[in-house]
């Protein structure tokens, strides 16, 4: 009688797949995982409750990060978080805004966009600062430490983004409380499309913040910060 032919992957072979599997899932989630603790009772959700403004510590100043804008006009998610920056200046929370983004090019400049859109619902003029060079959460952190001499912030944007932002700006030295927008009330696809994206950028993040990467542009020291808020 002919010998069986073992059909298929051995046993070992499927063990030692299965076992590849479940590491890269740990290799996978475990950035998300480092955001998460770093993070955990250092942030809280934009009208979570009635009185969310009173879980919020005060800081001198409040760090917003660029998300996209339109000719003039921030996207939908910037604008909620441009929205709940004024919230946190009018509750006397934070006494400066810093507006860090995009402006790698001469027709894209988020900074200058989400100033405008804060002077224009009441948030004064000299109590706005620009930072150009915030290209990513990792850059907007250290120039707020490096450039802007910030100390301790409140971090400002979404939900999905906010364990990140705050991880980061906390690994940059920075005393720092998270405030996030729920974007998934008014765009779920979008949000969760976004979400996803975090299993990557909280990768990068997380080697950005063990080789302390220095920011694309790294200076020099500005003063604007210290006079907004002196005006402040």
């Amino acid at each position: 009688m002919p010998p069986l032919l073992r059909k298929g992957p051995s046993r070992r072979t499927l063990r030692r797949s299965y076992q590849a599997a479940v590491l890269l899932s740990v290799l996978a989630i475990s950035p998300l995982t480092w955001a998460w603790l770093s993070s955990s009772g250092h942030r809280t959700v934009a009208g979570s409750s009635p009185d969310w403004i009173s879980e919020v510590p005060g800081a001198p100043a409040a760090l917003v990060f660029g998300a996209g804008v339109r000719g003039t006009h921030p996207s939908s998610m910037l604008a909620r978080r441009l929205d709940v920056s004024a919230q946190l200046y009018r509750a006397g929370k934070v006494r400066a805004i810093l507006l860090s983004g995009d402006n790698s090019r001469k027709d894209y400049d988020e900074p200058t966009v989400m100033r405008d859109y804060l002077i224009a619902r009441g948030v004064p003029a000299r109590t706005l600062v620009l930072d150009h060079a915030g290209f990513d959460t990792w850059d907007s952190c250290v120039r707020a430490r490096d450039v802007f001499g910030a100390t301790r912030v409140t971090v400002v944007t979404q939900v999905f983004h906010l364990p990140r932002a705050v991880a980061l700006c906390r690994a940059a030295g920075l005393e720092a409380f998270g405030v996030g927008d729920d974007s998934s009330r008014q765009w779920a696809a979008a949000t969760y499309g976004y979400a996803a994206r975090e299993f990557v950028a909280s990768a990068k993040g997380l080697m950005d913040s063990l080789v302390n990467s220095a920011p694309v542009f790294p200076g020099p020291r500005e003063t604007t910060l210290d006079a907004a808020l002196r005006s402040g």
